[in-house]
């Protein structure tokens, strides 16, 4: 039990400490974002209709660090302000997926090829469901009132104070909502390398479309966020998942979730709704198979392999100042939610 108990610790340090370099980074880059692109900027140009707008919304999608509170908001406003449904569900799709800090993530514990293909493929999703939309979502639908717009610091366009925002965005609100999920991410991770035995889901689900649909039936229920699913992807890797069926995961676990479902029926309608979900697993399958068939020829570098040559000590050091900026934003946000209540 003792040994178990150290195997899971270690394969959470280990895992943390490659991370975190590249995650505080990418914390830095989205606050950095936060401040210099507004949401009035992104209604600007995502609105109107036609392919132009989709290829914005889908291209703005991929890196834009909107918190976790303003995705549906700031989506539905886009449509209140004239985006098309298209436009609408292309930015949807494409932002939770992924995202400067979930990007960094993926090229530290996945490798470069997951960290290009897996924004691309968040792209394409954008696209071709907004394209979808706008084909078959044209049926008359009643809408009810969008939600209200998010008033975070990371959804406001005031002038002042840029830098201490974008800062305060980069490593304290974003830590907050997506720290609780991160460390359950990292925790799964570990337990599965501790406790699943090598070759495990080679084993039981062998290669194909099998893992491929089992990851995408595993995703779309559950809700993990861009970066919380990658150290849990990369675990399930070294035990034998397929690249492709690793991938439906990244896919389908960050961009489907209830609340966006229920949203998207409401304000946009069923057709809509369905379409979306469609987009998501098809997409999702699609890339997988293209990721396994251009994986024959691929050696992926995994987890703790080779550590993209940074010094041990560095990591170890990033490691700790990630857990402090985790402990201190997850803090604050508990020592506020008690003042409220």
């Amino acid at each position: 039990m003792a040994g178990l108990v150290k195997n899971i610790i270690i394969d959470f340090w280990g895992t943390i400490g490659e991370m975190s370099p590249y995650l505080l980074f990418g914390f830095l880059v989205a606050g950095l974002l936060s401040v210099l692109v507004s949401q009035q900027l992104v209604e600007k140009h995502l609105g109107g209709r036609g392919l132009w707008p989709l290829l914005k919304a889908s291209i703005f999608g991929v890196p834009l660090p909107l918190c976790s509170c303003g995705v549906i908001p700031v989506s539905m406003s886009l449509h209140k302000h004239g985006a098309s449904k298209g436009s609408t569900i292309a930015f949807l799709l494409s932002t939770p997926q992924t995202g400067v800090d979930s990007i960094f993530v993926t090229l530290s514990l996945l490798g470069p090829v997951f960290a290009i293909f897996r924004p691309f493929a968040a792209f394409v999703t954008g696209l071709v469901g907004g394209s979808l939309v706008d084909v078959f979502g044209h049926a008359a639908e009643a809408e009810s009132a969008p939600p209200e717009k998010c008033s975070e610091e990371c959804c406001t366009d005031e002038k002042t104070g840029r830098l201490a925002k974008g800062l305060k965005y980069g490593f304290v609100t974003l830590p907050r909502d997506i720290g609780k999920a991160m460390l359950v991410g990292l925790a799964v991770a570990a337990f599965i390398s501790a406790l699943v035995p090598d070759g495990y889901f080679a084993e039981k689900l062998g290669s194909g479309i099998v893992p491929l649909v089992a990851m995408m039936f595993l995703g779309i229920p559950v809700y993990v966020c861009a970066t919380a699913s990658v150290p849990v992807a990369a675990a399930m890797m070294l035990k034998g998942l397929t690249p492709g069926a690793a991938l439906v995961f990244l896919m389908t676990g960050p961009a489907t979730n209830a609340a966006s479902f229920v949203t998207i029926w409401k304000v946009l309608g069923k057709v809509t709704a369905i379409t979306y979900l469609a987009t998501v697993a098809g997409c999702a399958l699609l890339s997988g198979i293209l990721l396994d068939y251009m994986a024959r020829g691929i050696d992926f570098e995994i987890a703790s392999r080779p550590g993209w040559m940074l010094p041990d000590l560095f990591k170890h050091a990033a490691a700790v100042v990630l857990l402090a900026v985790l402990g201190f934003a997850l803090l604050r946000n508990a020592k506020h939610n008690d003042a409220a209540s």
